[in-house]
């Protein structure tokens, strides 16, 4: 949508970023100096010769020492070959972070926060999740090039299922949805490391190294007195086939990660970083994995002094190590894998794996090919970080993230055409810039808050903060906040959550608004003149049913944490410079849900307990919002316009028979046994026609789901086959084209984790529309 002058004029005034390089940078660390005579000696420095020939040749230079030295993320120099040191930990979740890879005490003094991952999902925009990740790269190699780094493998993205609102850590994630966290990790992967977005540019140098974490099923961080650290998570065949793998092993074949971090819990009684089957047999054989695994940071000390799953320090770093993991963030592996060579518990060749998996990652970033400043990538610079494009990117995340979910009587937008208007924004998140950032932030390149964004339309604002000690709101000024709120035209409450309440190693134990905010928000609203517009800050849901059904809150907008722009994002939608198109990308459960443990790992429903299951695929309980929900201010249709394919026979292979719930005998075909060529030749292609009836031109994600026409026990009730974010004008109708595999769409995993097809119908739903498609057997 274009802006007007006076905005763009606002922008880039207040936008500065400080660049204080009076004298040249020096040049950022790395192997095969040209200048030095012995580098053109080592093979390793040859770039003709293969990566595996160069990385052979130089782990065989190394001493035991050397080489045990280099499995740890501070990874030291060696300096007798002329290899500098090297750190591995860097982050990057949305936006280059601080971290012990990166520094911003340079010519470089912040990087573009985009909005936290949770509200970049809701756009549900899949090229949107590769421009981000592509701008991130870019800042990080920067930065790297500038001398402000010493390393480019980040370690983003979070792809774990958002599986329990009350975890601390949803909001890193692209919400509960495998299909959408599974797209996610490619797009941002692919954007990160450099590569096109249809992923055909990747020829093994990279722009920066992702690092898809945390593998695998880690979703809870401290509930209750229950550690991540400790916590054994109890996963059936069934739901890892279908929900918890799934976005890692997108990540690996379709996103082509170079890192993965494996993860501090242990999944049915192994320690992910200790597991062989996980690292080896699932990531690198079944998977074809192409890269370094990591441990999360300590991961490999608590599998002895917490876990005690191994006997030994010496038993715990060669348990690792036989499993498949090359690199410890930590110092374990420093104190103990010596004495474990020792012992004979550790082959050398083991730990030379490792090494050529770590030295390939540092050859790929281009880190053995002389300066990088000279290569393909070294023109990226200062100019590179919070640069325009960077800028209006995150605007573009922000305001396209937002999700109305609430606007009665069309409340908004609010008129900005009255210079008598007078606003009151009261609530803790309103003024605090530190809240929009989420977690994992850097120093972001501005600050805007809500109440600053809001101040621009309106000259005649006032502010109360409402609550005493932010959103936790232990005490709360509502009589002089009501008395504000009389006064004026309008009330914003800009109310929520921050990372004092949601956070890594701090879950959630409620799902209420802390504190006093509830008593606030129905107080200010019932003394305003007009219905209030209520504006959520949080990562994870919350039971908002009151707001919802309250006659004086005429707007509800979720914002997740909206990053640098946030503020601006979130005005620009009040008062109608911004059509929101968001849709929620997890389930809003009401407050009673936190009986069900969090440690529970089930997703599907078990009536005969009353566990209600989990994520809208499986979950039988009430919502306060639905997954996929989100208003705008038009109104869409849809109807389908093609089924090509609604018809599917399979005759190939055996067919195999199953008893169901109600002992019906059905039959099913096993993917596995289809073969490729069988499931390219049935592919259902479908076109969606989609029509915007407002006045305004629109972003909105189109989302197709599928249901079974008889729902049978172990099946999702609906599951996401495609979505596609589409642009338009008012009064426009486009058509999408939706390529939906039977092998993948159209399947779901049994109790063994395989991955079956059963004949019968299906439901192919958008919107109202739906049609039946019918498979054959």
């Amino acid at each position: 949508m274009a802006l007007s002058p006076s905005f763009v004029s606002f922008f880039f005034l207040t936008l500065t970023l400080t660049l204080t390089s009076q004298l040249p940078p020096p040049p950022p660390p790395f192997a095969c100096d040209w200048s030095n005579p012995s580098s053109i000696s080592y093979p390793f420095c040859n770039p003709k010769l293969s990566i595996l020939e160069r990385t052979t040749d130089l782990v065989s230079r190394l001493t035991l020492d050397e080489k045990l030295s280099q499995l740890v993320n501070s990874a030291p120099p060696i300096p007798r070959i002329g290899i500098p040191g090297y750190e591995w930990w860097s982050e990057a979740l949305h936006g280059v972070a601080r971290s012990r890879g990166i520094n911003f005490n340079g010519a470089i003094s912040s990087a573009t926060s985009f909005p936290q991952v949770i509200l970049t999902a809701s756009t549900f925009d899949s090229h949107l999740w590769y421009r981000i990740g592509l701008a991130i790269g870019i800042e990080g190699r920067a930065i790297y090039n500038n001398g402000q780094a010493m390393g480019m493998t980040f370690w983003a993205p979070n792809i774990n299922i958002f599986r329990d609102p009350r975890w601390g850590r949803g909001q890193e994630t692209a919400g509960e949805d495998p299909l959408v966290t599974s797209t996610y990790a490619v797009s941002f992967v692919r954007g990160l490391q450099g590569d096109s977005f249809h992923g055909t540019k990747l020829m093994g140098h990279l722009l920066a190294s992702a690092c898809c974490k945390h593998f695998t099923a880690y979703d809870l961080d401290n509930w209750k007195g229950v550690s991540r650290f400790v916590f054994d998570a109890r996963v059936s065949l069934q739901d890892l086939a279908d929900t918890y793998q799934p976005p890692f092993k997108s990540c690996v074949k379709q996103g082509r990660a170079s890192g993965i971090m494996c993860a501090y819990n242990r999944v049915n009684g192994v320690p992910s970083c200790a597991d062989f089957n996980l690292l080896t047999k699932t990531a690198r054989e079944k998977w074809d994995f192409n890269g370094y695994i990591t441990s999360d940071c300590n991961a490999v000390a608590i599998i002895h002094d917490q876990q005690g799953y191994a006997k030994s320090p010496e038993d715990a770093v060669a348990d690792v190590l036989r499993a498949g993991m090359d690199l410890e963030c930590g110092s374990y592996l420093s104190d103990h894998a010596k004495s474990a060579v020792l012992q004979k518990k550790v082959p050398i060749s083991e730990i030379d794996r490792a090494l050529h998996n770590l030295f390939s990652i540092r050859i790929r970033l281009g880190l053995f090919n002389g300066n990088p400043t000279k290569l393909s990538f070294g023109m990226i610079g200062p100019n590179n970080v919070c640069s325009k494009k960077h800028q209006y990117l995150a605007l573009e995340a922000a305001r396209s993230g937002i999700v109305l979910l609430k606007n009665s009587d069309a409340l908004l937008p609010l008129p900005k055409t009255n210079p008598a208007l007078s606003l009151a924004v009261i609530g803790p998140n309103a003024n605090d810039f530190l809240t929009l950032a989420g977690n994992y932030a850097g120093p972001p390149c501005r600050n805007m808050t809500v109440l600053q964004g809001l101040h621009h339309y309106v000259k005649n604002t006032v502010f109360h903060p409402g609550c005493d000690g932010g959103p936790k709101c232990p005490t709360a000024q509502i009589e002089e906040a009501v008395e504000v709120a009389r006064k004026v035209d309008y009330v914003v409450l800009v109310m929520g959550l921050n990372q004092s309440e949601e956070m890594e190693d701090l879950d959630r134990v409620q799902l209420d608004l802390p504190g006093k905010q509830l008593e606030l928000i129905n107080s200010v609203a019932k003394a305003s003149k007009r219905p209030v517009i209520l504006v959520l800050l949080c990562g994870g849901p919350v039971d908002i049913t009151s707001p919802k059904y309250n006659h004086k809150i005429g707007g509800i907008l979720w914002a997740g944490y909206p990053g640098e722009l946030g503020g601006i994002a979130l005005a620009q939608i009040i008062f109608g410079d911004h059509n929101p198109g968001g849709r929620l990308p997890v389930t809003w459960y009401p407050k009673d849900y936190i009986k069900v443990p969090m440690t529970d790992m089930r997703m599907r429903a078990d009536p005969s307990s009353g566990y209600p299951g989990r994520t809208y695929r499986f979950y039988k309980g009430p919502r306060v919002y639905k997954f996929g929900y989100g208003l705008s201010y038009s109104k869409y249709s849809y109807e389908f316009v093609s089924v090509i394919h609604e018809k599917l026979h399979f005759n190939q292979s055996s067919t195999h028979l199953m008893m169901d719930e109600n002992s019906e005998t059905i039959r099913y075909k096993l993917v596995s046994e289809l073969g490729e060529e069988t499931c390219q030749s049935k592919m259902v292609s479908v076109t969606v026609g989609v029509k915007n009836h407002g006045s305004m031109v629109g972003r909105h994600p189109v989302l197709l789901f599928m249901k079974p026409g008889k729902h049978r026990s172990g099946s999702p009730m609906k599951q996401l086959v495609g979505f596609e974010s589409v642009l338009l004008d008012a009064g426009e109708m486009t058509h999408i084209e939706f390529e939906l595999s039977p092998c993948e769409h159209l399947s779901r995993a049994n109790e063994a984790g395989l991955m079956v097809i059963e004949e019968g119908s299906h439901m192919l739903l958008v919107g109202d529309a739906e049609y039946p498609i019918h498979i054959i057997i």
